[in-house]
């Protein structure tokens, strides 16, 4: 089965690496793309997206806040959280979100350990 994706970064180069490393992995999923966090909320309703990618470090809102949110309209969406900025802090108010944490540069590994969870929590439903 193959899921809707939204990448959402402040970066087009972070945002088409993302693309290039889920393309690898899962070839057959959709993929949307967000310049920041106020043009994710307004994809939401039209591109529907089974699980969300966010950077941390954006303008305006940053991605903890995104996350908060996204996983109030919806509890069950699968959403990770990526940052260079690994501080402990930052790793557990991800947590605290409903977010996965996943650290820059994002790795091949890190994505599919991310992903195959997110098959797994999106299969349940």
């Amino acid at each position: 089965m193959s899921y809707k994706v939204l990448i959402v970064d402040d970066s087009k180069l972070a945002r088409m690496s993302v693309a290039k490393l889920l393309n690898g992995l899962k070839p057959d999923w959709p993929r949307f793309e967000a310049a920041n966090a106020e043009d994710a909320m307004k994809m939401l309703a039209d591109v529907q997206p089974d699980l969300v990618l966010l950077d941390f470090n954006m303008p305006g809102r940053d991605g903890l806040e995104v996350a908060a949110e996204l996983r109030e309209r919806n509890p069950s969406m699968p959403v990770a959280v990526i940052s260079a900025n690994i501080q402990i802090e930052i790793v557990n108010r991800a947590g605290d979100a409903g977010a996965t944490f996943l650290p820059k540069p994002l790795t091949e590994q890190a994505l599919a350990a991310f992903l195959t969870d997110a098959e797994q929590r999106l299969a349940e439903m």
